[in-house]
């Protein structure tokens, strides 16, 4: 098949309305696929038409097959791309007299229910609103879902490297269920390392007994030579471009070098994390640099706001974190600059594939590292790039916090469940099967779930837990920090952490958000809510964190291999150069070609093991190797800190069998909180479910394989 056997209808507007001569690679791969309703993962650099390749077959076969009423769900992870995309896909759907609507929490009640009414033939949303649809009482979810036939899922990687990945796959083997038909489902991502592993993911169930299609003509293998890794390597023949790194030292140093390079261009800064954005958004303004900003904390009128104004502009900068770094469209960009470094190379991928997007231009970043520590994960980052190297995804082990969150959703979505038919409903999928049977008596046992003549439903700490609102708490699987919502007036600018309302300070209490400083006047600590002026001077910016983890096996094994001379094949500053040079002498000690390091201060009473193994092995040794590790340390991914007597004689006797014996790591009891619904599971449970996930047993073992030296600092 060809783009010639797409409807008539759909080709002759790509031919006349859009004024294309053909299709790209991509597009052209994906119609025979998705014509034959073969599942599919439909793969490209960023800006490489992957929306174009899944909705022109599937508006074909629609318009061909006559599909009627709601027939394609298109799911996003962010409600900012289905506004970007709603448009775009309004428009292609009005080729064949289709209709597409958008259903996601900033939707209002009014619209939805017109939405109900009136069914539209596409429907945009996240699959928090697939469930609320499913477990609401104001929707006939057997009615509205009854004619679905596809489910699109895109930037796909960004679902399965998480928990919303588990959330995703089980409410889509509920609509399969529901439906009673074999729904075909195509995912979308722009860079991944093992295509064919993320395929058999989004197939759930179904992996194995459907066809299915990995389509990436734009792909191909590239050579790696990573150590000791079992990631797949997959490079784009996306052009590399212009990449530099920097070494700038400040927030301030930044913003100075930001406004004095590419006057007159549209630059796009990436930050890892709010407060940064905030910090240097402010200092871009405080020296005239038409600046907008975007962050999940601002409120969604704000970021609407800096996105459209971004787009229309020329001479500007916007600052944001990783929100922008999915598909969004802010109109042609000139520059991408990374402050610090992203943590994967995928990441880094992503954020440079905004930009070369316009014929005659590369793509290119700078990288800005603010300090010795962002620097030499920087280069680890674009060492590990230059090797070809793109991390695989993995859906988080275990998600037995998942499972619990599924029996109760489905038995508010069906009101009464057979407690010997429940595991129906997810048709064989991993973790929903069996297994969960002791989740299923937890449960019950403990009143979440009530049981009554061979049937189940929710019960008393059900609702007392989660029956706020109807239930909505019910619909996220994870769990966001409490903030206090930031307004102007009656105008809210966004959202801050209370620990900046609650801290000591002298004078008035000062905010930055939105890039802008803010004087408190009142606070409603009943409502959550915070009162504020526009005011001058400069305010604090703070959120807490609920990750959990750290660099990995591989990039801080990257960034060993930085020490010990790689440099990554990109422009180096001259201050890159020298502060590298630094790292370099100061890491002489800590660093060996030939395998891991024991170092020992006699004046600091300090033995340490540099391991470079990342945060996740590191707290797997530690854990394993309790008789020799100073006990309660904080781990990092370089080092661990052993007991100031040992020898080399404790160290072969407690290391000789360590590979056999690998402990998970120990759990603090605080971070069960991030981990949502733990409390629906049994302690032991919910303890094994973080232990296993805060583990990398394959680091800890090749870490353990290599040889040791022993080096007295001086």
């Amino acid at each position: 098949m060809s783009a010639d056997d797409l409807h008539p209808v759909v080709l002759h507007h790509i031919v006349n309305t859009l004024g294309w001569p053909g299709l790209r690679p991509l597009q052209e791969a994906a119609v025979e696929p998705l014509l034959a309703g073969s599942d599919a993962l439909l793969l490209a650099p960023t800006a490489g038409g992957k929306t174009e390749a899944a909705m022109f077959p599937l508006l074909s076969r629609m318009a061909s097959a006559n599909w009627r009423g709601m027939s394609v769900l298109y799911v996003c992870p962010i409600k900012a791309l289905l506004n970007n995309l709603l448009p775009r896909l309004e428009g292609y759907a009005s080729w064949t007299g289709r209709r597409v609507a958008l259903w996601h929490g900033d939707v209002s009640g009014t619209r939805r229910k017109q939405i109900l009414r009136d069914p539209p033939d596409i429907l945009l949303t996240t699959p928090e609103s697939i469930e609320s649809m499913l477990v609401s009482v104001n929707v006939d979810h057997r009615q509205f879902f009854e004619h679905l036939q596809v489910i699109v899922v895109d930037e796909v990687h960004a679902f399965a490297g998480d928990d919303r990945g588990w959330h995703l796959l089980a409410v889509l083997e509920r609509l399969t269920r529901l439906t009673g038909r074999s729904i075909q489902r195509v995912g979308l991502s722009a860079t991944v390392g093992n295509p064919p592993e993320l395929l058999n993911w989004l197939q759930g169930s179904g992996a194995g007994s459907r066809p299915g299609m990995v389509v990436a003509p734009e792909t191909t293998a590239a050579p790696s030579s990573i150590p000791n890794s079992d990631e797949t390597v997959v490079s784009s023949q996306a052009p590399p471009g212009d990449i530099q790194l920097d070494y700038v030292g400040s927030v301030s140093n930044a913003a100075a070098l930001i406004t004095a390079l590419h006057r007159g261009e549209k630059r796009l800064v990436f930050c890892d994390s709010r407060r940064l954005v905030e910090e240097l958004g402010h200092a871009l303004r405080s020296r005239g640099v038409t600046t907008f900003l975007s962050h999940a904390s601002l409120s969604m009128d704000e970021r609407r706001q800096s996105e459209q104004a971004f787009a229309e502009a020329r001479d500007c900068v916007i600052v944001a974190t990783s929100t922008l770094e999915l598909g969004i469209d802010v109109g042609d960009l000139d520059r991408v600059i990374q402050i610090n470094a992203p943590s994967t190379v995928a990441s880094f991928l992503q954020r440079i594939g905004r930009t070369g997007r316009r014929p005659g231009t590369a793509r290119n970043c700078l990288f800005l590292a603010l300090d010795e520590e962002s620097l030499l994960q920087a280069a680890g980052i674009l060492h590990l790039w230059g090797e070809g190297f793109v991390e695989r995804v993995r859906a988080p082990s275990e998600p037995r916090h998942i499972v619990a969150q599924q029996i109760l959703a489905l038995c508010l979505q069906e009101h009464r469940v057979g407690n010997h038919t429940w595991q129906e409903w997810w048709n064989g999928l991993g973790p929903f099967g069996a297994s969960a049977t002791v989740i299923l008596r937890h449960l019950v046992s403990h009143g979440y779930l009530d049981e009554d003549d061979g049937m189940l439903f929710i019960g008393p700490e059900a609702e007392r837990r989660f029956g706020r609102r109807h239930f909505m708490d019910m619909t996220a699987v994870f769990t966001a920090a409490p903030e206090f919502t930031v307004l102007s007036g009656r105008k809210e600018i966004g959202r801050t952490d209370p620990a900046l309302l609650t801290e000591e300070i002298e004078g008035p209490r000062l905010l930055l958000l939105a890039g802008r400083t803010w004087r408190v006047t009142y606070i409603d600590w009943s409502r959550r809510r915070c009162f504020v002026e526009a005011a001058d001077g400069r305010g604090k910016a703070r959120w807490g964190g609920t990750g959990y983890g750290g660099l990995s096996y591989v990039l801080s094994q990257a960034m060993r291999s930085v020490l010990l001379g790689a440099d990554p094949p990109v422009r180096l500053s001259r201050r890159a150069v020298e502060r590298l040079a630094v790292l370099r002498e100061d890491a002489v000690d800590s660093v060996h070609p030939g395998g891991t390091v024991i170092t020992r201060d006699p004046m600091m009473d300090d033995v340490r093991w540099w391991t470079w193994a990342g945060f996740r092995a590191n707290a797997t040794l530690a854990a394993t190797l309790d008789g020799i590790v100073v006990p309660g340390q904080r781990i990092d991914e370089a080092s661990i800190r052993l007991r100031s007597d040992l020898t080399p004689e404790m160290w072969k006797v407690g290391t000789a069998d360590a590979t056999e014996r690998l402990c998970l790591p120990d759990v603090d009891e605080k971070a069960l909180h991030g981990l949502k619904f733990s409390v629906a599971l049994p302690e032991r449970l919910a303890v094994a479910t973080l232990a296993t996930r805060l583990a990398d047993l394959d680091g800890a073992t090749a870490t353990l394989g290599r040889s040791v030296r022993w080096s007295m600092l001086q």
